[in-house]
């Protein structure tokens, strides 16, 4: 078996772990496997702690950590030949001596994988520093299970990062990583049965936590994008630019500005929020096929005015001539908007080069640097 490690700046702890890992998988045929994409000297303490061990301590370093967590376990999963891998964290608040029972639930009930659940028996988040993030914790592990409710159907907690799985189970050309819930990456793309066992999160050994408001909203687009897709995603900023459009139509308006100025001033202002946002949580996976960013943003900027060059009359007449409110023209002829917008981004803008391999070029490409420890 192989435990995956992903880490980032864990330095201090590598060492502890390592020591808790080999005891408890005393007589077992193991290896660690650090994934680190750290900035700090965690390969060194991986090297120090791979001469000082007893089991097979590997260094898998990433310079483009592409995918963030979930792309480490993934890269990990790749870079593995065991038939069992456990999945996780560096920062000892994962119980390394419940390792061999999480193997024995997979192994004896014949499941794909075998999940430390904080939310089942004598399971507790009490590890997570403040009342404020085990809410966050538990209020988003309820909303992804409502979301799955078939493959989520046997597990708990599809946000832990405490994890077995039979290796040959997955589909890893499937896998999409990217943020840190991988658990919920796995399970949503592959059929797959589950066990579990109750695991108590313990408190961060050393170093800080990596939670941040940014992660949220990582996990966000993740939940979005497994449930529904770019489309969703794309809707998703959609909406949230066509609140601000109409909010600030309303206040302009409201203020005393003309209906035509509120709406141009509006339009420029949502285009380039609705830009940088699609940039980031729509479109990310498509940003390097081969057009700058500048590229990008022109032609999406020249297509957004000319819509609202074509918008506007329509809104004025609509206004103008059928006497409906600013807010409301402006709503309707968004909404119609909408289609063509997608089609227009997906198509030209963001379009994916050519995927069929030139002749004596690999399928695939190594995404990850292993170096000896």
């Amino acid at each position: 078996m192989t435990v995956i490690v992903p880490t980032f700046n864990e330095s201090p702890n590598v060492g502890p772990l390592v020591e808790l890992i080999e005891i408890a998988l005393a007589g077992v045929d193991a290896e660690v496997l650090f994934v680190d994409d750290s900035t700090d000297d965690t390969p060194e303490a991986v090297a120090r702690a791979a001469r000082a061990a007893r089991i097979p301590v590997r260094l898998l370093h990433r310079d483009e950590p592409v995918g963030g967590l979930s792309g480490a376990v993934v890269d990990g999963l790749v870079a593995s030949a065991s038939t069992w891998c456990v999945v996780m964290d560096g920062d000892l608040q994962h119980p390394p001596e419940i390792i061999p029972a999480l193997l024995e639930a997979g192994r004896s009930s014949g499941a794909d994988v075998a999940v430390a659940s904080r939310y089942t028996g004598d399971g507790s988040s009490v590890g997570l520093a403040g009342v404020v993030r085990r809410l966050v914790s538990s209020v988003s592990t309820t909303l992804t299970r409502a979301m799955f409710p078939v493959r989520l159907a046997d597990c708990t907690d599809p946000m832990t990062g405490f994890f077995a799985v039979r290796r040959d189970a997955l589909d890893l050309d499937e896998l999409h990583p990217r943020g840190f819930k991988v658990l919920l990456e796995i399970l949503a793309r592959n059929q797959l049965t589950v066990t579990e066992i109750p695991f108590v999160f313990g408190e961060r050994h050393a170093g800080e936590s990596k939670a941040s408001f940014a992660q949220g909203f990582q996990f966000l687009a993740q939940l979005t994008s497994l449930r529904f897709g770019r489309m969703s995603r794309f809707a998703a900023i959609g909406v949230f630019g066509a609140l601000v459009n109409l909010t600030l139509v309303a206040l302009m308006t409201g203020l005393g500005a003309g209906y035509v100025a509120a709406v141009l001033v509006a339009a420029e202002t949502t285009i380039l929020m609705n830009f940088l946002l699609q940039e980031r949580f729509v479109f990310r996976d498509l940003r390097h096929e081969g057009r700058s960013t500048s590229h990008r943003f022109w032609q999406s900027i020249a297509f957004n005015n000319v819509d609202t060059a074509i918008r506007l009359p329509i809104v004025v007449v609509l206004v103008a001539t059928l006497h409906w409110a600013a807010v409301l023209a402006t709503a309707v002829t968004l909404v119609v908007a909408f289609l063509a917008r997608f089609a227009f981004l997906s198509r030209i803008v963001y379009r994916p080069r050519s995927r069929r391999p030139v002749a004596g070029e690999s399928e695939t490409e190594t995404v990850a640097v292993e170096r000896a420890t």
